[in-house]
Formats: structure tokens, C-alpha cells, sequence
């Protein structure tokens, strides 16, 4: 089954650093958070990846034109016709398919645009900026499971904020960390799709989660999988700050490998 990443958007609410390269290609201990959401696919066994390019996405094919660089030790001979010689080589089980949907297409236009490269068949659809410890074999087997068009994963983000615990006479009891915010639950990614929904998009102006998810509710094709653990996008710089935090610190709950 493909998995294929929305990675194409302009990155608008951290112009820190997207102004620089394409969202998804801001590091999170020293790798693209892309990078991130692929190894938890791998982690399950999905390795067969296709990419959504939009703004600078050439950004990302350099990257993965240069893995190798990336991830080994390399020696440049220059005496030797500049031969070079890759030391402790190390690469993903992956097969990456690099696909600009234009710069300008939104959300759903750029999952149209690949169709053709995912054939007859069942995918997975997420963000690229956004990660998340969600079991994506339960996931995989929940969608098959009841049959219908799409699975999207429901996730309860946590608030802002940290509260008050107040008792009588407005007394503060204690204090609670970043608690889950109204109780609500919304569209945290993790899609599961049948090629079916690409009869729901009808082009580049469709937002996907407008129309065709909009029409899925309405025919009765869409159906929530809940996911009470970790989950957190990467909008702004407070949330990179965050989860480089939390990869710093050895607390990532995304890293699952």
C-alpha cells in the first residue's frame, strides 16, 4: 500500500523558516520533520512513499537525490580523478516517488494529480507536518475492516495552555500541564483512502477537506479511527520548538523505530 504526503503547501504560519525551504523540509533534530513522518510508516512496513510537490519542492528532490550524503561517511578523494568512496553506508528501505503538483493547487488537486501513480488499489494519505505515534497496522486493519471509502485518524489536541485546578473559594489546587483542550475531536491526518474518493475531487481549486470529505459524510463513506495518544502538527515555531524539545530530550513519542 502507497503513502502518499502532502508537501507542497507555502508554510505560512512559520515564514521563520519556511521563507527559506518548503515546511516539510524543517528539521527536527537534524532531520526533515518528512523524514520523521516516513520512518513511522516504515515502522509498520510501508516504505513505498509519493511526495506532493509544491513550493520550493526542489528543495526535496535535492534531498533525496543526495540521501546518501545525508546518511554515510564519504570520502572525496581528489588525487584519484576525484574519485569518492561511501563509508558506513546506511539507506532507508524505501521507494520514493517525488511528484509537483504545482505550486498553487490545494489539498485536494494535489491528491487528483497523482492518481496515476496509484492505480486500482487502496493508499494512505497524511500531512507533511505532522507527527504522531498512531498504530498505523491497526489503522490499515480498522479501514479494511468496515469497508467504506475513507478512514480519516480523530485526535483530541491538547490546549495551549496549562490550567488551574481550583476548589472552593477560588483556592488554586494545582496545576495541570497542557490539558486536552475542549474534549473535541478533529482531523489529525493518518488517512486511509480507496481510489474511489478520486471521483469526489474534481481539480486543482478543491480543497480536500471542504468538498469531496464534505460529500463522504453526506454518502456515508467516511468513518473516524480514534487516536488518544501523542499527536502534534508543526504550524509555528512554538510547536517545532516543541517537538525539537521532546527529540532532544529522548521523549519523542513518535520515534517508534
Amino acid at each position: 500500500m502507497k503513502t502518499v504526503i502532502l508537501a507542497g503547501g507555502f508554510g505560512t504560519r512559520i515564514s521563520e523558516e519556511s521563507h527559506l525551504k518548503p515546511k516539510p523540509m524543517i528539521e527536527i533534530g537534524g532531520r526533515p520533520i518528512l523524514w520523521h513522518i516516513m520512518k513511522i510508516y516504515s515502522q509498520y512496513g510501508f516504505n513505498d512513499f509519493i511526495v506532493c510537490l509544491g513550493y520550493k519542492g526542489y528543495c526535496i528532490k535535492e534531498y533525496f537525490a543526495h540521501y546518501f550524503l545525508h546518511e554515510s561517511d564519504i570520502t572525496f578523494d581528489f588525487r584519484m580523478s576525484n574519485q569518492q568512496y561511501v563509508h558506513n553506508h546506511h539507506a532507508e528501505p524505501w521507494k520514493v516517488t517525488l511528484v509537483d503538483t504545482g505550486v498553487n493547487t490545494l489539498t485536494g488537486g494535489r491528491v487528483k494529480r497523482i492518481q496515476n501513480y496509484i492505480g486500482n488499489e487502496a493508499f494512505m494519505l497524511t500531512y507533511g507536518d505532522g507527527v504522531a505515534n498512531v498504530d498505523i497496522g491497526k489503522l490499515v486493519e480498522f479501514h479494511k475492516a468496515h469497508g467504506k471509502l475513507a478512514t480519516l485518524t480523530s485526535v483530541q489536541p491538547s490546549g495551549r495552555f496549562g490550567a488551574l485546578e481550583l476548589a472552593e473559594e477560588n483556592d488554586v489546587k494545582g496545576f495541570q500541564e497542557k490539558p486536552q483542550g475542549d474534549g473535541g475531536w478533529i482531523n489529525g491526518g493518518f488517512f486511509v483512502l480507496k481510489p474511489e474518493i478520486f471521483d469526489y475531487i474534481e481539480g486543482d481549486e478543491t480543497i480536500f477537506e471542504h468538498g469531496p470529505m464534505e460529500k463522504l459524510v453526506k454518502n456515508k463513506q467516511l468513518v473516524a479511527y480514534k487516536h488518544s495518544g501523542f499527536w502534534q502538527p508543526m504550524d509555528t515555531m512554538r510547536d517545532k520548538d516543541k517537538l525539537e524539545e521532546l527529540w532532544n530530550n529522548d521523549q519523542a513519542p513518535w520515534k517508534l523505530w
